[in-house]
C-alpha cells in the first residue's frame, strides 16, 4: 500500500494542485456574485456550463508533462463550445474547427516524436502479452490502439491515457497486490475496457463529462477485501467498462 501511494505521490505535479485550487477558488467566488446579483443571473449557464468544466480539467491537465495533449484536447473543445456562447461564428465553422484539431494532433505527435519513449507505437487490434515488471501499467494512445494481456504478475495499477484511441487490457492471469491499487485513467474521445477475475474489488471513481464507466460484471463482489482497486480519473466524449470472462 505504501509503494502504490509512493508511486502516484511522485507522479503528480505542485503546479497541478495549484491550479485546482484556483479554479476552486474562482468557482466559488463567481457563485457568490451571480448570488448576490454582482454579476447577471442571465450568464450564469454559461459560466457554469460543460465547456467551461471541459477548460477547467484542461487546464489542470496541461501543466502536467505526462498529460498535456490531454490537456490541449479538452482546451481546445471546450473553448470551440463556448465560443458558440459568446461570439458569432458562420455556421460552417464546425466544417473547419475540426479538420484544424486533427491537424495540430498531428503535428503534436511528430514535435513529440512519437510522444518519446512512453507513448507507444500501438496500432488498432494488434493484441500481445505484455509484462509487468514493476506491476505498474503506463499506457499512452492518441490516434490509436492497444489490446494487450498481461502476463501473471501482481498488478498495483498505474495509468492509461487516451486522445482519440482505446485500450483493451486483459488483467485475467494477474492477481491484484495487498492493499489499495489505483489506477488512473483519461480518455478524451477514447474508451478502454478492462477484463479482470469476476472475484476482484473494484471502486469506480470516474469523473464523467459526455461519457461513462461502468462496470459490467455480474455479481460483482461488496464484501470487505484486503486487495482493492479503485479507478479514478475523467472520461470527456468516452468511457470504458469492467468485465470479466
Amino acid at each position: 500500500m505504501m509503494e502504490t501511494t509512493t508511486y502516484f505521490c511522485r507522479k503528480r505535479r505542485f503546479m497541478k494542485k495549484i491550479i485546482f485550487g484556483i479554479l476552486l477558488i474562482a468557482a466559488g467566488i463567481l457563485l457568490l456574485l451571480f448570488n448576490t446579483g454582482y454579476l447577471p443571473i442571465e450568464y450564469r449557464h454559461i459560466v457554469f456550463s460543460w465547456p467551461v468544466l471541459l477548460i477547467a480539467f484542461g487546464l489542470i491537465n496541461i501543466f502536467n508533462k505526462d498529460s498535456w495533449v490531454v490537456g490541449i484536447v479538452l482546451l481546445a473543445v471546450g473553448g470551440f463550445f463556448l465560443a458558440h456562447h459568446l461570439l458569432f461564428f458562420p455556421q460552417d465553422f464546425h466544417l473547419v474547427f475540426w479538420p484544424a484539431l486533427l491537424i495540430l494532433f498531428g503535428l503534436l505527435s511528430i514535435v513529440k516524436r512519437g510522444f518519446s519513449h512512453h507513448w507507444h507505437d500501438h496500432h488498432p487490434h494488434r493484441q500481445h502479452d505484455f509484462r509487468l515488471d514493476s506491476g505498474y501499467i503506463e499506457e499512452k494512445n492518441v490516434f490509436g490502439g492497444s489490446k494487450q494481456k498481461i502476463t501473471p504478475c501482481e498488478f498495483k495499477g498505474g495509468r492509461i491515457q487516451n486522445v482519440f484511441g482505446g485500450t483493451e487490457l486483459d488483467l485475467t492471469q494477474t492477481t491484484l497486490a495487498e492493499g489499495k491499487n489505483v489506477l488512473e485513467i483519461k480518455c478524451v474521445f477514447g474508451g478502454v475496457s478492462i477484463i479482470v477475475p469476476s472475484d476482484w474489488v473494484i471502486h469506480v471513481e470516474m469523473t464523467s463529462v459526455m461519457g461513462a464507466f461502468v462496470d459490467k460484471r455480474s455479481g460483482v463482489p461488496t464484501a470487505p477485501c484486503t486487495r482493492e482497486l479503485y479507478i479514478k480519473g475523467e472520461a470527456v466524449f468516452g468511457g470504458g467498462e469492467i468485465k470479466s470472462y
